[in-house]
């Protein structure tokens, strides 16, 4: 039986008569006078918490009380929450868990075609079967030709009149029924997108990946964040998502630390679309299909600093697009499938440049069809490695320590310990796929 989130009369109380939960205190004179509050904490789960409930709407109901005062913070209590829309994070607020006791678990999944073509701006989509939806939860709308990247919607169910279902938010591209047009209820697990200074932390998230569809990870994550600034995401399990496990899009000042992701059909890690100065740190990614770290466009001046990425189905790290000025240190990667780093094909004006690489440990990758230490196949400028350890100890699967493509460019090479490769410290060879 389904617990609907409770909220203790005090808290309604709050709500009817100051507006939230706010309290005023008295502040200086100031030219524009702006009330002062004090941080609330509310807490979710069993029934002694403010809210009571084991479902996302429940984490919802605290996380939405906190508006009147402009933040403050949502403690989960231990247990198993139910999660069939992303919990939604405004500026100024703190997640936290009670550590890997409180999971945050997706429901099953749901889909169905759509009968009438879903058009650009658009709120309503008309289904052939709105049986397995209910009002309140996320859902992602695609067609066979618009069903990756930004070309995805994701917004919520607000009503459903027979097999008409009205969103929250309008669709994005124009979507047709004759072409594979589909709704299926695959969504983030925890979302904030346009705020600032949000935390999460001390939890656990688990995509129930067999049980639901895959999400493009630039339109969602177990964890994600979109037009983000000054976050943190610490000390969070994701697994079993099915896409990628934290997927960053547009932020700034985002910190990554001491997650670990696996399991996902995916990447593990994913920032991009414009993302500086973001700090990855102390991370574990391993056991993903793709990628351990996938840095998409546009992600410069960051650090990504002890971490281990390691028995990927991908490269344990790949960069790319205008990734440029990047400090890559003390991480190991290692046995992943592909090559330890890849430098993903792009022109000069778009290659990564000035990324550095130092005191790394880059061992026996290549471990599905052969690899590399280092794969360049963008003439990137101003690459260092420096320092690190670059060692084949295996049967020959990591092949040489770095590889050039004809397209790539030199790189700097000083003080690195290189051992163990059947073909070599360095090899110039052409894109396998003839780039």
């Amino acid at each position: 039986m389904k617990m609907k989130p409770i909220i203790p009369q005090w808290i309604l109380l709050h709500i009817l008569l100051t507006s939230g939960f706010a309290q005023e205190r008295t502040v200086k004179p100031v030219t524009v006078v702006r009330p002062a509050f004090h941080a609330r904490t509310i807490t979710v789960g069993g029934d002694t918490s403010d809210v009571r409930g084991f479902t996302s709407a429940a984490i919802q109901t605290a996380v939405d009380a906190l508006r009147p005062s402009g933040g403050g913070t949502v403690k989960i209590r231990p247990g198993l929450y139910t999660v069939t829309s992303p919990i939604r994070l405004f500026s100024n607020v703190t997640l936290i868990g009670s550590g890997p006791s409180t999971i945050l678990k997706k429901c099953g999944g749901a889909r169905t075609r759509f009968t009438d073509d879903a058009d650009y701006g658009e709120l309503h989509v008309t289904v052939e079967d709105a049986s397995g939806f209910a009002e309140g939860m996320a859902v992602q709308v695609f067609d066979a030709d618009q069903n990756d990247g930004w070309d995805v919607t994701t917004a919520n169910i607000t009503k459903i009149e027979g097999k008409v279902l009205t969103l929250d938010d309008y669709l994005v591209r124009d979507y047709r029924s004759d072409r594979g047009g589909t709704v299926s209820n695959a969504c983030s697990i925890v979302s904030a997108v346009d705020a600032e200074n949000v935390t999460v932390a001390d939890l656990t998230v688990d995509g129930n990946r067999k049980d639901n569809d895959p999400l493009n990870g630039c339109r969602g994550g177990g964890v994600y964040l979109h037009k983000v600034k000054r976050a943190l995401v610490a000390n969070v399990t994701v697994k079993q998502f099915d896409r990628d496990g934290i997927s960053w899009q547009i932020t700034e000042d985002v910190t990554v630390r001491n997650c670990d992701v696996s399991g996902c059909a995916n990447a593990g890690l994913h920032p991009g679309t414009g993302s500086p100065r973001t700090l990855i740190e102390g991370n574990t990614s391993h056991d993903n299909d793709g990628f351990g770290l996938f840095v998409c466009w546009r992600v410069t001046d960051g650090i990504v600093r002890d971490n281990r990425f390691h028995d990927n189905g991908g490269d344990g790290v790949c960069t790319g697009h205008k990734d440029a000025d990047m400090l890559f240190e003390g991480n190991a990667i290692y046995g992943n499938a592909g090559n330890g780093i890849l430098f993903r094909n792009e022109n000069k004006s778009n290659a990564p440049h000035r990324n550095v690489f130092r005191n790394n440990t880059v061992e026996n990758n290549g471990r599905k069809n052969g690899g590399y230490g280092f794969s360049f196949d963008s003439p990137s400028e101003g690459v260092v490695l420096e320092g690190n350890t670059i060692r084949n100890t295996g049967d020959g699967r990591q092949k040489a320590a770095v590889r050039i493509d004809t397209n790539g460019l030199p790189v700097s090479l000083r003080n690195n310990r290189i051992s163990g490769h059947p073909d070599g410290e360095v090899v110039y060879r052409k894109n396998p796929n003839g780039i």
